[in-house]
């Protein structure tokens, strides 16, 4: 029976020890923290409950495939509940509420940007074409540079919005600039402007549309959590606490993982699930690697940071689970995080408040609520012990005098704070990048480091930094992308 070791317990990393232990492997899980998730994880506040990063579920049949093709149901596992309004946009003069419901969608457009009505259902049109010609694409390995002329490949180059950003390609659909903004913002999930995002991103709009957003009671990290008993139940084991100091080699081959307690696990393939530039920034001597060493992963671009409050509050505020609040000057808010590297007097901010469908995180009449702001990564190198006190006031301001969670300062019973610093040392995130390398065509499908690791053998990548990138539907699509493939080259060794 061949030995897999996984390193990370992260949602890519659980779905890829299901895949394998459903099918005979001897799956070990290493985590270095102390619970199963990594930024999918949660902690506690005294009694209230947060995830610690990825609060929206989409594309929920993602997960439901990797469960089926394991045996099992999702749904004995997590108990999802599909939110209406998806969330709310905040603008300066005027709440936005957004819903999977076309007809809804459409009486909001109606509304508040009168005008817009065909372009909405043109864009939902075309976008279902492009998302069915470019999914092949997503749910394929990219290794070889042949596989560009390829008739998939070739079918879906012009889906590709090849010179056009995301924001260029919502323009030719909408005339409104904040309903532009609306159906762009989504290349925060990738770290990136919508400025700057590829065009062919303007799938991540679509899918919301489309597919919902779905809150887990628990949180998100429910997600993981499951995973990580399937993965039990499936006979594969995960060890907490158990950080990787180094990779074994023979040679340029991966035969196992030193620990930093200085126990050894050897295994016949090992799968990295770590943040990829943390992972072989740490976990590879200096000289092994070419094409990935430290030099040349510091050239690589990266995505922003961000910037969380986690507040227990005692109040319920009447709010929605999600509320987006734009700065007046969203595209100068979005240039000076992720061009020019320097803090917002004016940020843009996202509030999480889970407690208004969820009452299992915090004491009835209470509030978890969950703020972030993104922010430059730490290649900005700000001073965070500096400048956090003053960003945190600032952002709780901003909250308080433009969104209705107003009066919040006099309810926090709970407090926790987080820097992109604090992503980078206490989470090791490489550079405090929570959405992992930039999603630039540069950096897509075979320019992005490959499933199969290019420069060790027996290696093998799954996460936000291979293919197809972040977000937690293409996290699990790199789950099945990477496990079909180490399926495939055994068959073939057979």
């Amino acid at each position: 029976m061949k030995k897999i070791n996984v390193i990370g317990a992260g949602p890519g990393g659980l779905a890829a020890a299901m895949l394998m232990a459903a099918d005979g492997y001897d799956v070990q899980v290493f985590e270095k923290q102390n619970y199963v998730g990594g930024r999918n994880g949660h902690f506690r506040l005294g009694s209230y409950t947060f995830d610690i990063g990825p609060t929206f579920l989409s594309m929920v049949h993602i997960a439901e495939e990797i469960f089926q093709q394991t045996g099992k149901n999702l749904h004995d596992y997590i108990d999802l509940v599909e939110l209406s309004p998806m969330y709310e946009l905040q603008f300066e003069n005027e709440r936005v509420p957004m819903y999977r419901d076309k007809e809804k969608m459409l009486e909001v457009i109606r509304k508040h940007f009168p005008g817009n009505e065909e372009g909405y259902l043109r864009f939902m049109k075309d976008t279902r074409k492009k998302m069915n010609t470019l999914l092949p694409l997503l749910q394929t390995r990219h290794h070889r540079l042949m596989d560009y002329i390829s008739p998939r490949a070739l079918k879906a180059l012009p889906q590709l919005s090849i010179g056009k950003s995301v924001y260029d390609v919502l323009s030719e659909y909408f005339t409104d600039e904040q309903l532009k903004i609306a159906f762009t913002f989504q290349a925060k999930y990738l770290g990136m402007s919508p400025w700057e995002c590829p065009g062919a991103f303007s799938i991540l709009s679509y899918m919301e549309h489309e597919y919902g957003v779905f809150h887990p009671i628990g949180g998100v990290n429910q997600l993981s959590k499951s995973m990580a008993k399937a993965v039990e139940e499936l006979g594969g084991k995960i060890h907490l606490n158990k950080g990787v100091e180094e990779f074994l080699l023979d040679g340029r081959k991966v035969t196992g993982v030193k620990f930093e307690n200085g126990e050894i696990a050897e295994a016949d393939e090992v799968i990295v699930n770590a943040d990829f530039a943390h992972s072989m920034n740490r976990f590879v001597k200096d000289g092994v690697l070419k094409k990935f060493s430290k030099e040349k992963l510091d050239k690589r671009k990266f995505s922003c940071s961000t910037f969380m409050i986690y507040l227990g509050v005692n109040r319920k505020y009447d709010m929605p689970h999600h509320t987006i609040l734009f700065a007046k000057d969203y595209k100068k808010n979005v240039e000076e995080m992720t061009k020019d590297m320097v803090l917002s007097k004016e940020p843009s901010i996202y509030i999480h408040n889970a407690s208004v469908t969820d009452p299992t995180l915090a004491p009835e009449g209470h509030s978890a609520l969950y703020i972030l702001a993104p922010v430059p990564n730490n290649y900005a190198e700000i001073d965070w012990e500096d400048k956090e006190a003053a960003f945190r006031d600032l952002v709780l301001d901003e909250v308080e005098e433009k969104t209705g969670f107003k009066d919040l300062r006099s309810h926090i019973v709970e407090e926790k704070v987080l820097t992109p610093m604090q992503w980078e040392t206490d989470h090791y995130v490489h550079k405090g990048a929570t959405f992992s390398m930039g999603h630039q065509l540069s950096q897509m499908m075979y320019f992005r480091p490959h499933n199969r690791f290019e420069e060790l053998g027996n290696c093998w990548l799954v996460g936000g930094g291979t293919h197809p990138g972040s977000g937690l539907p293409t996290i699990l699509e790199s789950a099945r992308i990477t496990t079909n493939w180490m399926k495939e080259r055994k068959e073939a060794a057979l």
